[in-house]
């Protein structure tokens, strides 16, 4: 922002002007990434709240599971069967953006290989606790997605407000401010240079007068 003592002179005002609307535009432009940026935070909150509530069901489901299947078989075997499930799985980690902001894409994959273990000593139990526990994985992978991605647009909110700030409380008021005192100044300087002129007016008119 310019200098708060320019020189009062019309090419200091058209600078000062310019400079006012630049402002603006950045300030329109800002309050509208900070509005984006704030439906697209709750839109993710929603989103997060829900998956950690299925997660939750998820990791409750198979624990039970779990559990029971142990009470069923036993430690040792429930350990036997556990080693015997052949899984593979995938994670990809890609990125989008958001206004800018580099946020998370997390996609698991996984696919399993049957029949991992014999039937006999398993039970239903063991079956559910293995589907659920790769459900809770699945929806765990979504819901670090969603936590880093509301921590990102987060961070960039608070700077994108500062920003916002800084343009509505100080560069565009002291903008204004200058431009109404340039303005008043030049005016001023008008009107002096208007009184002055007239009375070489007189002044000149008077010696004419007297010459006669």
């Amino acid at each position: 922002m310019a200098d708060q003592n320019l020189p009062p002179t019309k090419n200091n005002l058209r600078i000062v002007k310019d400079e006012l609307a630049f402002a603006s535009l950045g300030y329109n432009l800002l309050d509208q990434k900070r509005n984006i940026l704030v439906m697209e935070l709750m839109n993710l909150i929603n989103q997060a709240t829900g998956f950690e509530n299925k997660t939750q069901q998820a990791l409750n489901i198979a624990y039970r599971a779990l559990r029971q299947t142990i009470l069923e078989s036993g430690r040792l075997h429930t350990l036997q069967l556990a080693l015997c499930v052949n899984t593979e799985n995938q994670i990809n980690i890609r990125s989008r953006k958001v206004m800018g902001v580099s946020i998370p894409v997390v996609e698991t994959h996984f696919e399993s290989h049957k029949p991992h273990y014999s039937s006999v000593g398993a039970t239903y139990n063991t079956d559910l606790a293995i589907e659920a526990l790769q459900n809770a994985l699945n929806l765990t992978g979504k819901l670090a997605e969603l936590k880093i991605s509301i921590m990102r647009l987060a961070a960039e909110i608070k700077k994108t407000i500062r920003r916002v700030n800084a343009l509505e409380k100080i560069s565009i008021p002291t903008a204004k401010r200058l431009i109404t005192n340039i303005e008043s100044r030049l005016e001023e300087s008008e009107r002096d240079m208007l009184i002055l002129m007239k009375n070489v007016k007189k002044f000149l008119e008077s010696k004419e007068g007297k010459s006669w």
